[in-house]
Order: structure tokens, then sequence, then C-alpha cells
């Protein structure tokens, strides 16, 4: 779907399509609340605060409705006791999903695929101290938290991280209509680039988008008219 599509969606919900009030929807207005929708509907997706309360990779509708933002990236460690720490998260990195290492010790010269387990940073101390869950290269097992934007991968010194994956959720492609000023940067888009997601999609994050418009504008009616689109085909 095409910026030009989205923008007459939004001002026909808004009933702004022919409107001469002082109330016309411009441009940047649409591409802030469009972005802002985006993110708003891919927490709720992610975490399962949606109708259905499915999370991520719940059913196969969320597995293909987010599919698109799932992306990999190779991360570099150095060693710190008892634990490697990565560089800082990609600049695009919205929310966890895996990472997968490969780890080397002096008995074994074969590099293995350790099973990574995400962990609380309050349960550092109890996780190192339990015979059952504590890193084990002979197990292939360790477990990470995340602190400070890295990554902490425990070693208990038992084993050496040579090579990382980090598999995340990167943050949905903003949208941007040329010609259009931001008010903010006072800069204007030179470029039309469009939302990645499926024209389906496309629909709930306009709901949403027009949701936040018609509060903006003290719009009641169209308000929630938006609200009760925005999940009810979720």
């Amino acid at each position: 779907m095409n910026n030009d599509i989205i923008q007459l969606k939004v001002k026909q919900r808004l009933n702004k399509l022919a409107s001469q009030d002082f109330d016309n929807i411009e441009c940047w207005q649409v591409v802030e609340a469009f972005n802002k929708s985006q993110l708003m509907w891919c927490r709720r997706q992610l975490h399962g605060m949606n109708s259905l309360k499915e999370g991520d990779e719940q059913s196969k509708r969320r597995i293909d409705d987010l599919q698109i933002l799932l992306t990999d990236k190779v991360i570099k460690f150095e060693k710190q006791p008892i634990l490697v720490r990565s560089e800082e998260l990609p600049t695009n990195y919205f929310e966890w999903k895996r990472i997968s290492i490969l780890a080397a010790n002096e008995c074994c010269d074969n590099k293995r695929n350790m099973i990574v387990y995400l962990a609380e940073e309050a349960n550092v101390d109890e996780l190192l101290r339990d015979s059952n869950k504590q890193p084990s290269f002979e197990w292939g097992e360790t477990f990470c938290t995340l602190k400070n934007n890295k990554i902490h991968v425990y070693t208990n010194n038992e084993f050496i991280v040579t090579e990382g994956t980090l598999v995340y959720y990167r943050n949905p492609r903003y949208i941007q209509i040329k010609g259009c000023i931001d008010p903010y940067t006072k800069e204007m888009s030179v470029v039309d680039i469009e939302c990645e997601f499926k024209d389906d999609v496309i629909e709930l994050i306009i709901d949403e988008a027009v949701k936040i418009l018609a509060g903006d504008i003290e719009s009641n009616n169209q308000q929630q008219t938006a609200t009760s689109q925005v999940e009810s085909n979720n």
C-alpha cells in the first residue's frame, strides 16, 4: 500500500477529505501518527496484549505478521571474569528473540553450539550456584542477561565463546512522504518510503493512527470508531 492511499484512508476515516475548517491534517501529522502506531501495534503483538492474547510465534498469524521484522547479526564478544560481554546491541534493535554461540574449551578443540537461555539479572548469583542451571560446556548450556545495552553470556570460566549470532526483532521501517517537512528537524523528505507490512496489517495500523489523530483534534466519534476497529479484526 503506497503512502498516497494511506493518507487518503486516514483522512477518510477522520472525515477530513473535504474539510475547510482548521482541523485539516497535514502530511507530517499522518507520518508521525502512522510511525507511532507501527511501534504500538508491534509491541502489542509481541507482548500478547492483543484481543487474542497471543504473543509472537504463538500462532501462524503472529508468525506471518511479524516475521518481516526478524533479523540476525554476528556479535563480537570481549572476555570478562566468569562471562563474555558483547558489543552494543544494534541501533535498530527492538526486542529479543535468541542468541546462538559457538564455544570451545581446553579439553575439546571442536567448537560446539551452546543453548543460551535469557535470564534475569537479579537471578545471576543463584543460577551460578545451582548445579543444574550453571554454565556447563559438557551439557552445552548456559545463560545470558541484558545489561547496559549489551549481552552478558556467562561462562563460569568453563569455556571460551568464539562466535555469536543475535536473532532479534528490529524496529519497523518508518514511512516518509516525499515533500513533507518534518517540524522537528525542519528537513524535507526527498523520497517516499513506504510501509513494509502487508496490506491487511497496514489497515490495522491506519486505524491505530486514526485513533491517535482523532484524540489530538478532539474528534470523539472518530476516536471511538477507530478504537473499536483497532483490535476487532486482529
